[in-house]
C-alpha cells in the first residue's frame, strides 16, 4: 500500500512539473505570437493604407472622419467592400446625407484593436453570442456560422468578417461582405 501511495504521488509530481514546464511554453509563445503581431503591423495608419478610391474611404473623407482613422488613437474598422456600399440608396455625398453617413459610418468602428481571435474567444465564453460596441453607441451582435464570423447589426442585417486582421500603425481592419446600420430607432437624427 505504501509503495502504491509513493508511486502514486510520483506520477502527481511529474506531472504537475510537466504541465508547468508547458505553461512556460504557452507563455513563451503567446509573448512571442503577440511581439510577432506588433511586428506584422503596417507603419501605415489606416487611413494611409487603406486604398483612397474606395467608398469607404471615400464617404470617411467627405464626413471628416479621414482624419480619426489617421490618428494614433487605436480603432478596429469594419470596412464594408464597394459592392455594399453601391446598393445604398440616395446620393450619400449631399452635405445634408452628412450625420447619416457619420452615423453609419462610426457604427462600423470599434474602440481599441479587436482581432477576430478576441471576437471568436468572446463568442465562445458568452454562449455563442457576444455584443460588441461601436463608436456610434450602439451595439453589434457577433455569432458564428458555418465557420465565419458574422455581424448582425440593430435592423437584423448580416454581414461576414472576410479578409480579416489586417495591422496598422493605430489599429486593425476586418473587411466584410455587406454595409451594417443601426435599427432605424438608433440612427441619428
Amino acid at each position: 500500500m505504501h509503495k502504491r501511495v509513493l508511486i502514486l504521488g510520483a506520477a502527481v509530481a511529474i506531472g504537475t512539473l510537466a504541465a508547468c514546464d508547458r505553461d512556460a511554453g504557452n507563455h513563451a509563445n503567446a509573448s512571442a505570437a503577440g511581439e510577432a503581431a506588433k511586428d506584422r503591423a503596417s507603419a501605415k495608419s489606416m487611413a494611409a493604407g487603406l486604398p483612397a478610391s474606395s467608398r469607404f474611404m471615400t464617404a470617411a473623407k467627405a464626413v471628416g472622419l479621414d482624419q480619426t482613422l489617421a490618428g494614433k488613437d487605436s480603432y478596429t474598422v469594419l470596412v464594408a467592400d464597394d459592392t455594399a456600399f453601391a446598393k445604398l440608396p440616395g446620393d450619400w455625398s449631399k452635405p445634408e446625407a452628412r450625420a447619416k453617413v457619420t452615423g453609419v459610418l462610426t457604427y462600423h468602428i470599434l474602440p481599441g484593436v479587436v482581432l477576430t481571435s478576441d471576437i471568436g474567444k468572446a463568442i465562445d465564453n458568452s454562449k455563442g453570442k457576444a455584443v460588441l460596441a461601436t463608436m456610434s453607441g450602439q451595439t453589434l451582435t457577433a455569432t458564428r456560422e458555418g465557420g465565419k464570423i458574422v455581424l448582425t447589426d440593430g435592423a437584423g442585417n448580416k454581414a461576414a468578417i472576410g479578409k480579416a486582421d489586417e495591422q496598422y500603425s493605430n489599429g486593425v481592419v476586418h473587411h466584410i461582405d455587406a454595409l451594417l446600420s443601426p435599427s432605424k430607432d438608433e440612427q441619428p437624427v
